[in-house]
């Protein structure tokens, strides 16, 4: 039964940085209910396997991969057998400008496959963290978690644009504008619907910006702000008991009426019947 909230697991360390280590982490471990972070999850398989759940979709844990989990994202570890695994936890204030960030917002779950070396390479790099944050706190301390997450965040999208269809090169217009809109829809997609509030505030015009997302997305500025207004109504449905009228207010209807036409024509279902139908199961029929 969904609850009234969803629990939100808070990172309480003054650091805003943790590292975990899982060791032949399997099947006595209790299954937890859905539940959100207020913090983001970086984590390196090394043998073992599992399954997530991130909004509704299964994501399956493999050796040899990287999962990063954002913020706010609906998760649970449905599963797991024999895993070893390196988890680094991290808050929004510990994320460096100039670090990847855009990778933190929106839909999650994103696995890259990396090499044993590289996967060497973030163990390592995750127990130097842990050292850092182990040692008695002085005037550098702050800044060299924070450096060093930053290091995991810039490795993991370099792994993640080596698996990209089509390459290109790390300055691409297109890519970097894209990165940006994602890191602004984010913030605003509640309270701004409209295309044009996201090219004002990139400035950039309004065609530009549609033009280069779909470039590299295959979706518009209106079909992406939609899809994440969604994503959110999608998961206060199944996993709260929130009125649909206190959903739609919280993705920035108006009109309830509206919201629910909308949400039909994105999911094929009503709100209520949406959540009839998810409540216990995958998002995806």
């Amino acid at each position: 039964m969904a609850s009234t909230g969803l629990t939100v697991d808070r990172l309480d360390v003054a650091d805003g940085v943790a590292v975990l280590q899982l060791r032949d982490w399997g099947e006595d471990e209790p299954v937890r209910e859905p539940h959100r972070h207020d913090y983001h999850e970086l984590i390196w398989v090394a043998a073992g396997s599992g399954c997530h759940r991130i909004d509704g979709e299964r994501v399956p844990a493999r050796p040899g991969t990287v999962m990063l989990i954002g913020r706010g994202q609906v998760h649970v570890f449905e599963e797991a057998r024999g895993l070893d695994a390196t988890v680094i936890r991290f808050r929004d204030e510990v994320v460096l400008e100039g670090a990847p960030g855009w990778m933190l917002a929106g839909r999650g779950g994103r696995v890259v496959p990396v090499t044993d070396a590289d996967g060497a390479r973030l163990r390592t790099l995750a127990g130097m963290l842990r050292a850092e944050l182990e040692r008695p706190a002085d005037a550098r301390s702050a800044e060299i978690a924070r450096h060093l997450v930053s290091v995991a965040l810039l490795w993991f999208e370099r792994w993640y644009d080596a698996t990209r269809t089509e390459a290109r090169d790390a300055d691409d217009a297109e890519v970097q504008l894209h990165r940006r809109f994602a890191r602004l829809l984010e913030t605003d997609f509640a309270a701004h619907h409209d295309a044009r509030h996201y090219a004002d505030a990139l400035g950039v015009p309004a065609s530009t910006l549609s033009r280069a997302l779909t470039d590299v997305t295959g979706h518009g500025t209106k079909e992406l702000i939609l899809d994440r207004v969604m994503l959110e109504a999608a998961r206060l449905l199944r996993y709260t008991e929130r009125t649909v009228g206190e959903v739609a207010h919280r993705v920035g209807y108006g009109d309830q009426l509206y919201f629910s036409r909308a949400f039909k024509r994105r999911f094929g279902e009503s709100p209520l019947a949406y959540r009839a139908l998810t409540r216990g199961k995958s998002m995806h029929r």
